[in-house]
C-alpha cells in the first residue's frame, strides 16, 4: 500500500477529491450549474470522489438518490453522511434523539428513547414545520434534563446558519450551544469539521490526507476543519460563502473558485 501510495504522488492526473454537498453540488434542492458534468470529467480524469455532508434532513438513501437526480453519478457508499457517524459512535446506547425523522432510519444500532438515556443527540434543522416541533421547548428542556442527570451531549454539527432558497436559516448550532451553556457540559460533534469526520472519509480513499482536495462551501466548516487534518482545500463561491467570511477566516484555502464547474479546469492548470 505505501508503494501503491508514493506512486499516485507522481501521477499529477489522480487525487482523492471530497465534495461538500449542500452549497456546492445544490441549493435547496436546485443544482448548481455544471455540477453533473464536473464530476463526469472529474472521474474521467481518474480522480477518486467522495461527497460528505453535514446534511440532517435526508437519509443517505434518499440524499443519494437526489444527487442522482442532478445528473451526478453517484453509488450510495461513496456518500458519507454524520447519521451514519451517530449510528457508528452510539452503538449500543440509550439515545435521547431531536432530529428530523428522515434520518432515523440511517441510527440503525441505537436504541433511541424519552427518558432514561445515556447520551443527548442534537441532529440539525430544516426548511419546514418539523423544525418547530423537534426544537421545541419541551424537547429541548426533556434533553437538558437527561443532561443533568448524566447523560453526555451530542450533535451532529452545529452549524450556526446554511444557505437556501429564501436567504441564511438559523441552524441548530444555537440550540448545542444553548444546552452546553445551560447543562455547563460540552458537546461532542460527530460530522464536520471534527477530525474523527474527515478521518473516516480519508480512509475511505486510496490517498493520504496531502493528496486530498476538500470542496466546500463553508470557510470555517469546510475549509479550516479539513486543514487542520491535512488536506488540501478549495472554497467556491457559492452556497453560504461570504466574502467577509472569506476575509476574516483565520485559515484561508489554497484557492478560491467561482463554482464546482471550475474545479476540473482548476486541477488540469495543476499538472
Amino acid at each position: 500500500m505505501e508503494t501503491d501510495l508514493v506512486t499516485r504522488i507522481d501521477s499529477p492526473t489522480m487525487s482523492g477529491i471530497l465534495l461538500d454537498v449542500d452549497g456546492v453540488l445544490h441549493v435547496s434542492g436546485h443544482p448548481i450549474l455544471g455540477g453533473a458534468k464536473a464530476t463526469a470529467r472529474m472521474r474521467q480524469a481518474g480522480h477518486q470522489l467522495r461527497f460528505v455532508t453535514n446534511n440532517t434532513t435526508h437519509s443517505r438513501r434518499s440524499l443519494a438518490a437526489e444527487i442522482r437526480s442532478f445528473g451526478v453519478e453517484l453509488d450510495d457508499s461513496e456518500l458519507q453522511t454524520t447519521p451514519l457517524a451517530a449510528a457508528h459512535a452510539l452503538a449500543g446506547k440509550r439515545v435521547l434523539a431531536l432530529t428530523m425523522p428522515a434520518i432515523v432510519e440511517d441510527l440503525e444500532g441505537i436504541e433511541l428513547v424519552g427518558e432514561g438515556a445515556d447520551a443527548v443527540l442534537l441532529g440539525g434543522a430544516d426548511e419546514g414545520f418539523e423544525t418547530n416541533r423537534v426544537f421545541s421547548y419541551f424537547n429541548l428542556a426533556r434533553a437538558f434534563a437527561e443532561l443533568q442527570d448524566g447523560a453526555e451531549l451530542y450533535c451532529l454539527h452545529r452549524n450556526r446558519w446554511w444557505q437556501t432558497s429564501r436567504g441564511a436559516l438559523l441552524d441548530a448550532g444555537a440550540f448545542v450551544s444553548g444546552l452546553e451553556y445551560a447543562a455547563e457540559t460540552e458537546a461532542t460533534v460527530l460530522g464536520k469539521p471534527s477530525g474523527a469526520y474527515f478521518a473516516a472519509a480519508v480512509e475511505a480513499l486510496d490517498y493520504e490526507p496531502g493528496q486530498i482536495w476538500m470542496v466546500g462551501d463553508d470557510v470555517e466548516t469546510d475549509i479550516a476543519g479539513a486543514a487542520a487534518f491535512g488536506l488540501r482545500t478549495v472554497l467556491v463561491r457559492t452556497g453560504k460563502f461570504r466574502e467577509e467570511a472569506l476575509e476574516e477566516a483565520t485559515v484561508k484555502p489554497e484557492a478560491v473558485i467561482d463554482s464546482i464547474a471550475a474545479l476540473p479546469d482548476w486541477l488540469e492548470q495543476r499538472r
